[in-house]
């Protein structure tokens, strides 16, 4: 067998070893990793085995992203995974810190506005993943919320309560349910989940199954960038709470707010995070802006 496979074989190995995380979280760190090994073997290095790892590979890979114009983000999410990795296989220290590396800080404050708030979902024909999407769009749910979600257990009247084990992160919440539209998609999502406890999986599938469905259906129905629906839900949220619209929607930036309205912007932005899953405030920048 070739260096590449011998590699990511090693990889998958470790992955197997070493579940951490929700499905999603699983699935992305194996990609960063594949990522990592075909770009190692591309730039000539001979490593066939995980265990042997040094600190010049990840120096190598890393200026080669760079080189890319790889964004500060993207580098910082795919050091998390390779610390990840350096923390199993016992050599932590190979990885120094992201400052030390040469990897600038985010920028969590957009310079576009992601939110998609009229999408087609015509073309959508998997009842399952429909309503995933719809519940995606009314209530800001992540994907793997939206497909794991058991309805019937998480209407509680006012709220929509999720469990810690539909969340990434294992942060379970409450959303409020404010509008008809949220209510209605919620009453279809009991419907066709049928049974108390069911989720939006069909019972003769897994996760893993649905969520590629939802992928293929989603990519013939041509939408993208279907976190474009939490943006526009937070950004919907903002003005409901503040009475003014997002600065990421040409309403006032913090340098141009009132010490009242500063305070108001503050409380809306804590409740968002919330909303959306987030453990800090400052994220909310990314849907809203600043």
């Amino acid at each position: 067998m070739g260096i590449r496979h011998d590699l990511q074989r090693s990889i998958g190995q470790l992955l197997q070893s070493a579940r951490v995380g929700s499905y999603e979280t699983q699935h992305a760190r194996k990609k960063i990793l594949h990522l990592f090994a075909n770009d190692l073997v591309r730039l000539g290095y001979g490593l066939r085995h995980v265990n042997g790892l040094k600190e010049k590979h990840v120096t190598a890979v890393l200026q080669s992203w760079k080189d890319n114009k790889i964004k500060n983000a993207t580098l910082k999410n795919r050091m998390a995974v390779l610390r990840f990795l350096c923390q199993h296989i016992n050599k932590p220290n190979l990885m120094k810190s992201n400052e030390t590396m040469g990897i600038g800080k985010r920028n969590y404050i957009p310079t576009t506005n992601k939110a998609i708030y009229h999408p087609d979902f015509s073309k959508i024909t998997n009842p399952y993943v429909h309503i995933s999407l719809q519940l995606q769009r009314v209530f800001g749910l992540r994907r793997e919320e939206a497909i794991k979600i058991r309805p019937h257990m998480a209407d509680k009247g006012q709220n929509l309560e999720l469990s810690p084990s539909w969340c990434k992160g294992g942060r379970g919440r409450l959303i409020p349910i404010q509008t008809e539209e949220q209510r209605y998609w919620l009453e279809q999502a009991k419907k066709q989940a049928s049974q108390f406890g069911y989720s939006l999986i069909p019972e003769n599938k897994k996760y893993i199954n649905q969520r590629d469905i939802y992928d293929k259906q989603v990519q013939r129905a041509g939408l993208k960038n279907l976190h474009g629906l939490r943006h526009a839900y937070a950004q919907t949220r903002y003005k409901e709470l503040t009475g003014w619209e997002a600065p990421v929607n040409g309403g006032p930036t913090i340098r141009q707010m009132t010490p009242e309205q500063k305070r108001i912007d503050h409380q809306a932005r804590m409740i968002i995070s919330d909303h959306l899953g987030h453990s800090r405030k400052s994220i909310v920048k990314n849907y809203c802006g600043k």
